[in-house]
């Protein structure tokens, strides 16, 4: 691979940002300096942004193309490379693709389509049809009485790197007691039942959670410190929640719902985890503590585009400008760096020497930031 020097760029760095030379040298990044190039191979960036490639811990962006329609079946690599080039066009370099272990029933579309799109995610990667890094990121229904037959299944596929315990059940994390009626308004609606028929689908959910819940979220954990896979919690609410989770070696807090959970999670040494879209759109659609306070609080670490890939790239210039002590070199580690760390991924994350060239150029438009060029270990995906 040829080398390549990318002069005039405003660097986003791990704690400031300079304008300088960046040069790439097989697949890494080889020298930063700063000032600008005048040799003659130099390629003018012309003041724009240069960010470490964005990388993602938690999306479903695929599931829509696997289903595009309510019973359409999309072929599966094809269903792949549209997700695989629309997070690239957002700037994401490494994605954890996650996919659901259970649901809240059990004959959904996910759990039918799930050895498909696992199989898709896992033989693209391997086959070289992927341009940003696709791994795994298994999200576990603790309350799913077939959970464990499926996460043994999946667990030792070398591109499993993150998973994730949750219990959407009623009364529990997402939907405390107070909330269980903002539960059966929308299940009702969702699946059509009538009182009778909600009523018995809620104490089901509810005793299976009491049944499953936490034995599975136990063993799991377990099995996944024995492999070396990062854990994640979700939808934590409490400080026990966030108690809990530390002491089963969590290292990510996904979508805490409350500024309590978030401050303890945070104080604990779990990474906090919230939804770019939450930045975007100005708070949670479903209520819970908006992004933007923990940040403001200074208890915010990673940011996930969750259901919209452009929303991440989006997040970490809204993110510097709000008010709180994130200045862009910081609101950039939300989306590189932190999550890096996270997960373990030690060569990338930042614009270092010796690190993967994984590179994103942006235009800092004056209607929103535009990802202009992306690099995957230093070849040119966008």
């Amino acid at each position: 691979m040829k080398e390549q020097l990318l002069t005039n760029a405003k660097l986003v760095l791990a704690d400031e940002v300079i304008t300088g030379t960046l040069l790439i040298r097989e697949g890494e990044i080889a020298d930063i300096h700063t000032g600008v190039s005048s040799v003659p191979m130099a390629e003018d960036l012309d003041g724009e942004y240069l960010l470490p490639g964005l990388i993602e811990l938690h999306t479903d962006n695929q599931e829509k193309y696997f289903t595009p329609r309510p019973k359409v079946d999309w072929p599966a690599h094809m269903a792949m490379a549209t997700h695989d080039a629309q997070l690239v066009a957002a700037g994401i370099t490494t994605s954890f693709d996650s996919v659901a272990l259970g649901d809240i029933v059990g004959d959904s579309t996910r759990v039918e389509k799930l050895d498909a799109m696992i199989n898709a995610i896992i033989s693209s990667q391997e086959q070289g049809l992927n341009r940003a890094e696709h791994l795994l990121h298994l999200r576990c229904e603790v309350s799913f009485p077939g959970l464990m037959s499926l996460f043994e299944r999946y667990v030792n596929q070398p591109l499993v790197k993150l998973v994730s315990v949750m219990d959407h059940a009623p009364g529990q994390r997402q939907f405390p007691p107070e909330a269980i009626g903002k539960y059966r308004d929308y299940y009702q609606i969702k699946y059509g039942l009538s009182d009778t028929e909600l009523d018995r689908f809620v104490a089901e959910q509810q005793a299976n959670s009491a049944q499953y819940a936490d034995p599975f979220r136990r063993q799991i954990c377990s099995m996944c410190h024995a492999r070396d896979i990062t854990i994640a919690s979700h939808d934590d609410a409490t400080l026990a929640h966030a108690q809990e989770s530390a002491e089963l070696g969590m290292r990510v807090a996904e979508f805490p719902t409350t500024l309590e959970a978030a401050r303890a999670s945070h104080e604990l040494g779990l990474k906090v985890l919230m939804g770019a879209p939450n930045i975007v759109r100005g708070g949670s659609h479903s209520g819970n503590i908006a992004a933007k306070d923990l940040a403001a609080a200074g208890v915010l670490d990673i940011l996930s585009s969750d259901y919209y890939p452009s929303a991440l790239i989006q997040e970490a210039f809204l993110v510097a400008g709000l008010e709180n002590d994130y200045d862009l070199a910081a609101a950039v580690r939300l989306v590189t760096a932190n999550p890096a760390q996270a997960a373990r991924l030690t060569d990338r994350g930042e614009l270092k020497v010796g690190l993967r060239a994984d590179l994103v150029q942006v235009n800092s438009h004056s209607v929103m930031p535009l990802v202009e060029r992306v690099w995957s270990r230093g070849k040119r995906v966008f």
